[in-house]
C-alpha cells in the first residue's frame, strides 16, 4: 500500500518539473508550432481546390492567431520547403492513417527537423517525428543523391523555388502625424526614404516588420502599398468635396481619400460583406478622420428590410440570397439624396487579384510552383468579373455631378482591365467624360490595344512586385480649368496627372440606368 501511494503522488509530481524544465520560448514554438499548422492546413486546402478562404497574411493576422511573427515565419518557410519536405516524408514511409489526417502539423515539424529550429518532443506529434529523425534526415540525403545535387540550395534551385523580395511601404496618415515626424520615429530603427512619386509615402527594407509598430497600431501610419497609393492620388480630392468610394473595404484607400482632402469634406463609403464592413470601420476608427463619413446597406433576407452598416454591392463573392437584390441597386436613381452632389468616384471593384501574388505569397503555394499561376480560377470567372466591372464603371460614369472617376484594379489580366476600359469609351464619351494620364512620368502604360491606351498606367508584377492598373476619367467640360488650376512653374512637370484627349470614336446609342439606391444612411461627423 506505501509503495503504492509513493507511486502515485510520485509521477504527477515528476510530470510537473518537466513541465516546469520548458522555457517560456518551448512552450511559445509549441504552440506558434499548432497555429501554424492550422493556417497551413486551410491554405494547402484552398489552393487544392482553387478557392482560398484567404491569404496566408490575412490568415496568420487574424484575432485568433496569439503569436503572429512565429506563426507567419513558420507557414512561410515550410511552404518554401513543401515540396522537399513532402518528397521527403513520401521516401521514409512511415506517416499512418492518424498522421496523414495531420499533414499540416506533421510538414510544420518536419520543417523544423530538418531546416529550422531544434525541438524538444513536448507533444505527440513532436514526439512522434522525432523518433524517426535518422530516417528523416536520411531520406532527405537519398534525395540529395536521387536528384544529383550536393546543397540543399541547389535542390530549391531544382524545384524553382524563390523568394519574391519587395520594399515594405508605409503611408503616413497626415490626419495624425506629418511626414518629417514619422521619419524620424522609424528611421530610429530602420532605413527609411521618401518615395519620389507618391506624397506621404515612405519606403524601407524588405523584410521590415512593423505590424506591432507603435505607428501602425495607432493609426499614424498604415501599411500600403505604393500602386495601391497611387489610386487615391490619381482621383485628386479636393478638400470640402463628396467622395464615393465605391467598394471600399478593408480602408486604406478610403481613409487615404481622408487624408488628401484634409479631413474636410464627405466620403460615402461603399461595401455589402458584413464582415468586411467591421474592418472598413475598424479602419475609419483608426484613421482618426474627423470628417462626415456616410455608409448606407440595405439588405433582403426573408422579405424583410434590416438597417446595417454597409453601402454597395460591389463585389462578386456575396451570399445567393442577396445577390439578385445587390444588382437591383443598379437600376435605382443616380440623383438621390445621398449621392447627388458627388464630386468624384473611386472605383476599385472586385477582380482576380493576380496582381497581389507576391503580396499574398502565391508564389510559395503548390499550384504556384507547378505551373497554375497563369490559370487564376479559369477564363469563365474573369468573364464574369470583367462584365460586372464594366457594369460598376458605367454606374460610376453615369452620376451627373461626378467630375472625375478612377477605376483601378490588383489584376494582370487584360480582360479586366485594357478590355473593360475600350467597352465603356463610348458609353463614357456620351457622358462627357474622357481619359487623362495619372502620374504622366510613370514608365509603364496601358496595353496598346486601342487608341488612347496610353492614358493608362500600369505597374509590373516583375518590376514592381505588384501587378496593378490604373484608369482616370475626367469630364470634358472641366478639364480646361482643371489644367489652368494645376498648372507649374516652367521648368517644373506636373507629376500627378495629365489631362490629354482621347479618342473615342463611336457613338454609344443606349444609356443605361445602373445607379445606386439612395437608402438609409449612418453618419459620424464632428
Amino acid at each position: 500500500m506505501v509503495s503504492s501511494r509513493t507511486t502515485a503522488t510520485t509521477a504527477p509530481s515528476g510530470k510537473k518539473r518537466t513541465e516546469q524544465r520548458l522555457s517560456r520560448a518551448d512552450r511559445s514554438s509549441y504552440f506558434a508550432r499548432r497555429e501554424a499548422a492550422k493556417v497551413l492546413q486551410t491554405v494547402l486546402h484552398g489552393d487544392a481546390k482553387r478557392r482560398a478562404v484567404g491569404s496566408i497574411k490575412s490568415l496568420v493576422y487574424s484575432p485568433s492567431v496569439r503569436n503572429k511573427k512565429a506563426t507567419f515565419a513558420l507557414v512561410c518557410q515550410t511552404l518554401k520547403y513543401l515540396s522537399i519536405i513532402k518528397d521527403v516524408l513520401d521516401s521514409a514511409r512511415f506517416l499512418n492513417a492518424k498522421w496523414k489526417r495531420q499533414e499540416g502539423l506533421m510538414y510544420i515539424i518536419a520543417y523544423d527537423i530538418l531546416f529550422g529550429q531544434e525541438i524538444l518532443p513536448v507533444g505527440d506529434a513532436e514526439k512522434f517525428l522525432l523518433l524517426q529523425k535518422d530516417a528523416i534526415q536520411l531520406a532527405l540525403a537519398r534525395l540529395l543523391v536521387r536528384k544529383k545535387v550536393k546543397r540543399v540550395e541547389d535542390l530549391m534551385d531544382l524545384y524553382q523555388i524563390s523568394d519574391v523580395s519587395k520594399p515594405r511601404y508605409i503611408r503616413v496618415n497626415t490626419l495624425k502625424l506629418d511626414v518629417e515626424s514619422a521619419l524620424h520615429e522609424l528611421g530610429r530603427q530602420y532605413q527609411v526614404q521618401k518615395d519620389d512619386m507618391v506624397p506621404d509615402l515612405l519606403i524601407l527594407p524588405p523584410g521590415s516588420d512593423l505590424h506591432d509598430h507603435p505607428l501602425v497600431r495607432n493609426g499614424s501610419v498604415f501599411m500600403q502599398g505604393k500602386a495601391s497609393s497611387m489610386v487615391a492620388v490619381a482621383l485628386g480630392p479636393e478638400p470640402g468635396w463628396e467622395v464615393l468610394d465605391a467598394c471600399s473595404a478593408p480602408g486604406n484607400k478610403t481613409v487615404h481619400l481622408a487624408s488628401l482632402m484634409n479631413g474636410k469634406g464627405k466620403i460615402i463609403a461603399c461595401e455589402l460583406d458584413n464582415e468586411r464592413v467591421k474592418r472598413l470601420g475598424d479602419t475609419v476608427r483608426l484613421s482618426g478622420a474627423a470628417m462626415e463619413f456616410v455608409a448606407e446597406f440595405l439588405m433582403v433576407y426573408e422579405s424583410l428590410c434590416v438597417r446595417s452598416v454597409v453601402l454597395h454591392p460591389c463585389g462578386l463573392n456575396m451570399p445567393n440570397r442577396h445577390r439578385s437584390f445587390a444588382w437591383g441597386f443598379f437600376k435605382a436613381e443616380s440623383n438621390g439624396s445621398v449621392v447627388r452632389e458627388v464630386h468624384a468616384i473611386l472605383l476599385d471593384p472586385s477582380c482576380s487579384g493576380s496582381g497581389t501574388t507576391a503580396e499574398r505569397l502565391d508564389h510559395l503555394l503548390p499550384s504556384y510552383t507547378a505551373g497554375d499561376a497563369t490559370d487564376v480560377a479559369g477564363t469563365e470567372r474573369l468573364n464574369k468579373l470583367a462584365a460586372f466591372q464594366k457594369k460598376a464603371l458605367e454606374h460610376a460614369l453615369s452620376f451627373p455631378s461626378v467630375e472625375r472617376v478612377v477605376y483601378s484594379t490588383c489584376s494582370i489580366h487584360q480582360i479586366e482591365n485594357e478590355d473593360v476600359i475600350k467597352s465603356v469609351l463610348p458609353f463614357a464619351a456620351s457622358h462627357g467624360f474622357q481619359l487623362a494620364t495619372p502620374f504622366p512620368q510613370w514608365p509603364r502604360r496601358g496595353l496598346p490595344v486601342f487608341e488612347g491606351s496610353e492614358h493608362l498606367l500600369r505597374t509590373d508584377l516583375v518590376e514592381d512586385k505588384e501587378g496593378f492598373f490604373i484608369a482616370l476619367f475626367v469630364k470634358k467640360s472641366i478639364t480646361r480649368s482643371l489644367e489652368q488650376s494645376m498648372k507649374v512653374k516652367p521648368g517644373k512637370r506636373n507629376t500627378i496627372m495629365n489631362y490629354s484627349k482621347c479618342v473615342m470614336p463611336f457613338p454609344y446609342t443606349r444609356l443605361s440606368k445602373l445607379l445606386i439606391h439612395p437608402h438609409m444612411r449612418l453618419r459620424t461627423s464632428n
